[in-house]
């Protein structure tokens, strides 16, 4: 009896590749954090403070994991949006807030990504940038309108792959010099690092990620039965996959580059060129161009599928009203290639408001997961690591709010400013209200 059950039982081996076979929703989401501004950070991180900071990577591989498994918990256990589940249980308000925060972060994301992309083609192919911007948008329109979540989901695969590959080569080219490396990995903060660190960790914690993921397993049909499968998913996209892209473009910056070089994602592929040859040159670039289109892709389905669920519209592309979202956020990015400026100060910026909107989410995660929306409420461990989460993401709001308006207050940095404070005070407020609910319960 003991043997028919043994032998009728999946083996380590067949469970692992069932679960490869199932993976997807959260590629999406590594193909968001595998972005330019996450890239421009890593850059400046490995050429201006050389491997001091590799403990920084490391670490931003493991929180983002973390933050996608409390949100993994969230849409498997209430198998809802996160909308809709925050309006039943917190009401209308919140749930207005919560859409408001991502639409925001996604949408000011957006305009500076599609600069990315548009500006990487324009540099691979000779054509102008702004022909690419035009391009892209309709690209996206006709295939997330067409083929919907589907079409992205591979594309993530495949374009996620491509740049982990990329990069991971352009390491067999550079001069790493592993032993001395390795003193990375203990933490250290240099001194005018702190930025830099918060950029790298905010890449991977963000509040496009967390927010997406109930959608893109609903998308896929996944409920509780799924948790294995779902598990599986974020350590090989989140902490594997991105967690390889991470080190090698840091490790390749940490080697070849310096402070004086270019410190833009494009600027540093071109200066590769001439210091370790044409091959790391062309293999950063496609690299680049790989992550800025998959990013370019992820983020614009954030939008419909947040105001969709709070309308009580269907978030497949089965609703018509969900199809059309999904092209006007498409369309809307065009726009980005038009802007002036530099990038790079652009993706501060766009890591600013979205690191400042990222606290307000992950409590309001942790709220529902200790709640009566969750029939298994979450570990005293998973807790441990949400809160302190919370506290380091909210430490690295404060101090890109501080950092933003130490110059004076502009238009662009009195808007993150009142972005910030009512976030905060929501958060404040959202911790203030489970702490006075389990007083009442006791």
């Amino acid at each position: 009896m003991a043997d028919n059950v043994a032998a009728d039982s999946p083996g380590l081996t067949e469970r692992i590749e069932g679960y490869a076979a199932g993976m997807g929703p959260s590629w999406i989401a590594g193909a968001i954090a595998a972005g330019p501004a996450t890239i421009a950070s890593l850059v400046t991180g490995g050429a201006t403070f050389g491997y001091s900071l590799l403990w920084v990577v490391v670490l931003s591989a493991g929180a983002g994991s973390l933050v996608q498994y409390l949100s993994m918990r969230l849409g498997l256990l209430t198998e809802r949006g996160i909308v809709a589940v925050v309006e039943e249980h917190l009401g209308p308000t919140w749930a207005w807030l919560l859409v408001a925060d991502a639409v925001i972060a996604a949408g000011v994301a957006q305009l500076v990504i599609m600069k990315t992309v548009a500006t990487v083609s324009a540099t691979v192919t000779g054509v102008d940038a702004r022909l690419w911007g035009v391009a892209w948008a309709l690209v996206l329109a006709l295939g997330l309108a067409g083929r919907g979540y589907r079409f992205l989901e591979l594309a993530a695969k495949a374009l996620v792959s491509l740049v982990v590959a990329a990069f991971v080569a352009s390491l067999f080219v550079a001069p790493v010099d592993y032993s001395t490396a390795a003193s990375g990995l203990f933490p250290t903060v240099p001194p005018g690092s702190a930025l830099v660190a918060a950029g790298i960790l905010g890449g991977a914690v963000h509040i496009t990620l967390i927010t997406m993921q109930s959608y893109t397993m609903r998308s896929r049909g996944w409920t509780s039965e799924d948790y294995g499968t779902a598990a599986f998913d974020i350590g090989a996209s989140m902490f594997v996959a991105f967690g390889v892209y991470s080190l090698a473009i840091f490790l390749v910056a940490a080697s070849v580059l310096t402070p004086d070089d270019p410190l833009t994602a494009v600027g540093a592929a071109q200066a590769l060129g001439p210091l370790v040859g044409a091959n790391a040159r062309w293999l950063f670039l496609l690299g680049l161009w790989g992550a800025a289109v998959s990013t370019l892709g992820g983020n614009t389905i954030v939008p419909p599928f947040l105001v969709a669920d709070k309308l009580g519209w269907g978030t497949t592309i089965e609703d018509t009203r969900y199809r059309w979202l999904l092209v006007v956020a498409a369309l809307l990015s065009a726009p980005g290639a038009f802007v002036g400026g530099a990038v790079i100060g652009q993706l501060v910026l766009v890591l600013a408001v979205g690191t400042v909107g990222t606290p307000f989410v992950i409590a309001v995660v942790l709220y529902l997961l200790n709640s009566e929306a969750v029939a298994d409420r979450n570990s005293p461990l998973a807790n441990v690591g949400g809160v302190a989460l919370l506290l380091v993401t909210g430490a690295l709001a404060a101090n890109f709010v501080r950092e933003q308006v130490t110059g004076g207050i502009d238009p662009l940095t009195g808007f993150v400013l009142a972005f910030a404070v009512a976030l905060g005070t929501a958060t404040v407020g959202l911790c203030g209200k489970y702490v006075l609910e389990e007083v009442e319960v006791g």
